[in-house]
């Protein structure tokens, strides 16, 4: 979805004035990339290679990963170049010593990449880590694309009054709302019933709630479909992924929880669908590959070429769709329960990661990840949340809070139920 303060006035078809949507005619794109050695980094990297006429590099960051930062960058001729972990930086500098790129570190360096003079920035900074430097690029008015679900997940309220404040882009990257987004009419809103987000259904669509309890972190990053982190993965395997989708979707389209469905669809074909009071329901196809969300963002309002898999329904031959089970995925339910919690989704987020790293470390068990993030949002009244100081607050309280839960064994709050399957 595009975002931004002239989308009250329905200056276009996205409500964005033409000459905002591209910087100078005829020009390069100037592009940073926030995140650029993670997956989504990666894959936005691998699309600029193949269209260099149509895109300059401004700033690259990374966390730490200096070797492959310092690769990116010269490949692309940035002019900035910087990362998270200090350690890091002695390392980064000598490897780009004598280009001309100019290298930083810490906090404020990748703030001071997202304020350097770009048309459009990737914001794919994983995590809590990325809410700072995603705010700076857009209260600097740039085309904003997002593959960071905390941006929305955690301070959804916040960034959406700072985006109609400064004039800013939001683009979402993440299948499933880049899919909403392209068969979303902006003009006639009221004309839409609902949205659905669909979901492959993870790893252990077909285990029993007995065979999940002994999933080990191996299994659970191994996506049947898409090649994703390890965080990210698991949280597709518990379907808090979809969870904090939805969040998204209720920020981004600015509709109530019930309007926003999902579904499990296994092919991972069908990315979003939107029904309309007609009965039509306008469906986005494509095959499984981040490249084409993302090479819609980079190019919008145009399209980018991407070396996707053309998608041959013939050769996919079945699709089909399925109910989750919210016995088995009880994510989805805490997703809704916090929405409806000042400061909920915070505490949520905070809670789920977590659990996931104690789960990916081997302290607790599969089922213990939406079991913790359960009692911690039972022990955590939230709270309002009006700047991102108070964002960070209580997702410091919620994680302490969610390593206690742990610590103290308090997850097996899920008792087994009959296995009907």
């Amino acid at each position: 979805m595009a975002i931004t303060a002239a989308s009250r006035a329905k200056a276009g078809p996205l409500g964005v004035p033409a000459d905002r949507t591209n910087g100078q005619a005829g020009q390069p794109r100037r592009v940073t990339v926030l995140g650029s050695t993670g997956s989504i980094g990666q894959s936005t990297i691998d699309l600029l290679k193949r269209n260099p006429k149509s895109f300059t590099v401004e700033a690259l960051t990374a966390n730490h990963n200096a070797a492959l930062l310092a690769e990116q960058a010269r490949a692309l001729r940035a002019r900035f170049a910087a990362i998270g972990e200090p350690s890091e930086y002695a390392a980064l500098k000598d490897a780009l010593a004598g280009t001309g790129i100019e290298v930083a570190c810490g906090r404020a360096a990748l703030v001071e990449a997202s304020e350097r003079p770009a048309d459009w920035v990737m914001a794919g900074i994983v995590g809590a880590a990325g809410l700072e430097p995603t705010l700076a690029a857009i209260r600097q008015g740039r085309i904003v694309a997002f593959a960071n679900k905390e941006v929305l997940v955690c301070a959804g309220s916040l960034f959406m009054r700072e985006v109609l404040a400064h004039g800013a882009t939001l683009l979402p990257v993440d299948s499933e709302h880049n899919a909403i987004w392209q068969c979303f009419d902006f003009q006639r809103v009221d004309g839409i019933e609902k949205i659905t987000l669909t979901c492959s259904g993870g790893p252990f669509r077909e285990r029993s709630f007995a065979e999940m309890r002994d999933m080990t972190p191996e299994q659970a990053v191994a996506h049947p479909t898409w090649r994703m982190g390890a965080k990210i993965s698991v949280d597709s395997a518990t379907l808090m992924n979809k969870g904090l989708e939805l969040i998204e979707a209720h920020h981004l389209f600015q509709l109530d929880p019930e309007r926003i469905d999902i579904v499990v669809h296994p092919q991972s074909i069908v990315h979003g669908l939107v029904n309309y009071r007609d009965g039509s329901v306008l469906a986005h196809l494509g095959s499984p590959d981040m490249r084409t969300p993302i090479a819609y963002a980079l190019g919008w309002p145009d399209r980018t070429p991407a070396p996707t898999k053309r998608l041959d329904l013939a050769e996919v031959g079945r699709l089909t769709f399925e109910a989750p089970d919210p016995t088995r995925f009880p994510a989805l339910r805490l997703a809704r329960e916090a929405l409806t919690l000042a400061g909920g989704p915070t505490v949520l987020n905070a809670a789920n990661e977590t659990a996931v790293h104690a789960f990916l470390g081997g302290e607790i068990g599969f089922l213990d990840i939406a079991a913790t993030v359960e009692r911690t949002l039972e022990l955590l009244p939230g709270g309002n949340l009006d700047s991102l100081e108070d964002v960070y607050d209580l997702d410091k309280v919620a994680r302490a809070t969610a390593a206690q839960v742990i610590a103290k064994g308090a997850t097996a709050r899920l008792a087994e139920p009959a296995d009907r399957r």
